[in-house]
């Protein structure tokens, strides 16, 4: 170790040589520069180009046609094309060049020639699909909290959620559907179908007690209903919830709770800040079923088709709360939404070859064959069920406390899209079921207690909001295929029907000369032995229960009045959003048999006052729950009714408390 003296030289001589070493370094840099050879770098000019995008992206138009560049004997269409290039010779025995009908003159030497079969490209016929999808979300979000000085324990019987269950079940027995059981097999779905027409049609609108029903039922809506009112445009969601706040990743912003005053002390911010609802339960679902479809489709057997949106809305949503808050300022009402909108893409005036004035007719035909049913089926159900029932008694100790006891997110998706084959013509040997269904249903049960102890009081800012509470059943089923396509089958396509189940490959030449096949090359050809059934189903369920009961009270030590408070016990946001597209056809639809449509709308709005608190006091509610912890009180009482719960509340189901922060 070197001493003090020696120390401080030692360090003055580096500092020495490492002036002297910047002093050379300064002296090589600048003999360095002179010697480098100056060079003027190339600027280009900077040219400002023109860039226009003058065309815009349109929606999908199944109904326009496209034909390629040169030649294409096979008329090809954009969804989806099976067909490219002209046949080779020799092959398989589904594909013919027909001579028992009378061709155009060009085609003249068709006539006389024999039955010549080719090689067609391998179509592959689309086989059945079945999804069952189930999606649930449980959450208990039961919490009990006691903040400040107060010396008290507020301990009321805890919410059992038995009342929730019970008004689910009432709800859910407002719709005329009820629980409809999940099929296994295509006899089984079909069954379904013929269940839900059965019941909706017995079923009868009218007032039920507290709830305002809408029914509505023909053989085609065409619309957006809001709340049982016909209107020209959709609300938007938007403008009633933001996720901003729910799916925000960032840091907050850090806010202080002092401030110094003009004498320089820091003084901080007094104030008490609950947040015991603010949960959303949100259910999404798209369907999209674009498996199968014909320009021209003919049924032998009957054609049923079903199109059904149920929503129901309930909420219970009675509070008591103490009137020494009445000089604070209340939170929104209650808002409640059942959109359902019913649309139709009606493409039949358009051609299934590229012009419908064409005088050439198909000159080939490929047959796939599926023998027995067709069957397509989606079937999703959502379920988010909450409970959110906190207990809490809250005083103001000077500072700062905020407490979030709510606040919950629970959200179901599910998005479906299925993308099959085209043809031109599909035939089908029995009959058609076609249903697609939307129930939605949201149950809230918001009955809050807000109660003060006796001698509790302010002075300062307060709000409290004990509703504010949003329910949204949106719904929407788009249909490709218009409501009046459906015409008697025609002996043509029966006796092409009759044929192919007889295990031919001839179409009569009167199918071939169909306007709808104009402009065609070759005819792609469906048959169906069975029949074709089609379900898409979804069902989307929220449940909350959001019963709060706070007690509100001084500072036992040093009260301070003038606190801000702010008191949340509603703002809760049910969500169910649903949408079916599905492709019934491209164009005309041919029945042997009946042919019936229906279509129900049915929105229900369920608003109960109960439980009823008649006339009791939440002041008195609450002071019957508090222990106050006092010796002289803490002795047994033989007159006691059990509404004080003893100290140790282990019996409440508490999590522990979600968030509390307290500065």
């Amino acid at each position: 170790m070197l001493d003090k003296i020696t120390e401080e030289i030692a360090h003055f001589i580096g500092v020495f040589h490492v002036s002297v070493e910047d002093a050379r370094y300064r002296e090589a840099y600048q003999e360095f520069t002179l010697n480098l050879v100056q060079t003027e770098p190339d600027v280009h000019p900077v040219v400002d180009s023109d860039f226009a995008a003058p065309f815009e992206l349109l929606d999908y138009e199944p109904g326009i046609d496209y034909r390629s560049p040169g030649h294409d004997p096979w008329h090809v269409r954009p969804w989806p094309p099976l067909f490219q290039g002209l046949p080779r010779l020799h092959g398989a025995d589904d594909l013919h060049v027909g001579r028992d009908h009378h061709w155009p003159q060009h085609w003249s030497y068709h006539a006389a020639a024999k039955t010549m079969k080719f090689d067609a490209p391998e179509m592959q016929p689309p086989g059945s699909v079945a999804n069952y999808l189930n999606q649930a979300i449980v959450l208990s979000d039961d919490d009990y909290f006691s903040v400040g000085g107060h010396n008290l324990k507020f301990s009321p019987d805890p919410i059992d959620n038995s009342a929730l269950f019970s008004g689910a079940e009432y709800a859910a027995s407002l719709s005329p559907l009820g629980d409809l059981e999940r099929p296994g097999s295509s006899a089984e779905t079909i069954e379904v179908i013929k269940t839900a027409i059965t019941h909706l049609d017995a079923a009868a609108s009218g007032p039920v007690e507290a709830a305002q029903i809408f029914l509505h039922g023909t053989e085609a809506i065409d619309g957006i209903y809001v709340n049982g009112e016909l209107v020209a445009e959709a609300p938007l969601l938007k403008d009633h919830y933001t996720f901003d706040e729910k799916t925000d990743d960032s840091e907050p912003d850090p806010q202080s709770n002092t401030f110094i005053s003009e004498d320089g002390a820091v003084t901080i911010k007094v104030s008490v800040e609950l947040q015991a609802g603010g949960d959303t339960l949100v259910n999404d679902a798209v369907m999209k079923n674009f498996w199968s479809g014909g320009a021209v489709t003919a049924v032998l057997g009957d054609h049923i088709e079903l199109n059904a949106i149920i929503q129901i809305n309930a909420i219970w949503d009675t509070d008591a709360i103490t009137s020494a808050v009445n000089h604070w300022t209340t939170g929104d009402a209650n808002e409640l939404y059942n959109i359902a909108t019913f649309e139709r893409l009606d493409n039949s005036g358009v051609s299934a070859g590229g012009s419908s004035h064409s005088s050439d007719y198909p000159a080939y035909w490929s047959i796939t064959e599926i023998k027995g049913d067709l069957m397509i089926v989606n079937w999703l159900e959502q379920l988010v069920f909450m409970s959110d029932n906190d207990v809490g008694v809250l005083s103001s100790s000077g500072v700062t406390t905020s407490i979030v006891s709510g606040d919950n997110l629970g959200m179901n998706h599910a998005s479906v899209v299925e993308l099959g084959f085209g043809y031109d013509l599909i035939i089908i040997g029995g009959s058609v079921y076609d249903a697609n269904i939307i129930q939605q249903l949201n149950i809230l049960f918001d009955n809050d207690v807000v109660g003060a102890v006796s001698g509790f009081q302010t002075t300062g800012a307060g709000a409290i909001s004990s509703s504010g509470n949003l329910l949204w059943n949106q719904a929407h089923i788009y249909t490709i295929g218009g409501s009046d396509r459906f015409d008697s089958l025609p002996q043509d396509y029966l006796d092409a029907a009759n044929g192919l189940s007889s295990g031919g490959k001839t179409i009569p030449g009167g199918v071939l000369s169909d306007h709808a096949f104009a402009g065609l090359d070759g005819l792609r050809v469906l048959y169906i032995s069975g029949d074709l059934i089609n379900l898409q189903y979804i069902k989307q369920t929220n449940i909350l229960g959001d019963s709060d009961q706070i007690a509100l009270a001084m500072d036992a030590v040093s009260p301070h009045p003038g606190a801000e408070w702010s008191i949340s016990t509603g703002s809760n946001a049910l969500l169910n959003n649903a949408v079916i597209v599905d492709l019934d056809s491209f164009g005309k639809t041919y029945v042997g048999g009946e042919q019936y449509s229906q279509e129900t709308l049915f929105q229900a709005e369920l608003i109960s006052h109960q439980p009823d608190f008649g006339a009791s006091n939440p002041d008195a509610l609450v002071n019957e729950a508090i222990l106050f912890l006092d010796d002289s009180m803490l002795a047994p009482d033989a007159t006691q009714t059990g509404a004080n719960i003893p100290a140790d509340y282990d019996a409440h189901p508490d999590d522990g408390l979600n968030t509390m922060l307290g500065h």
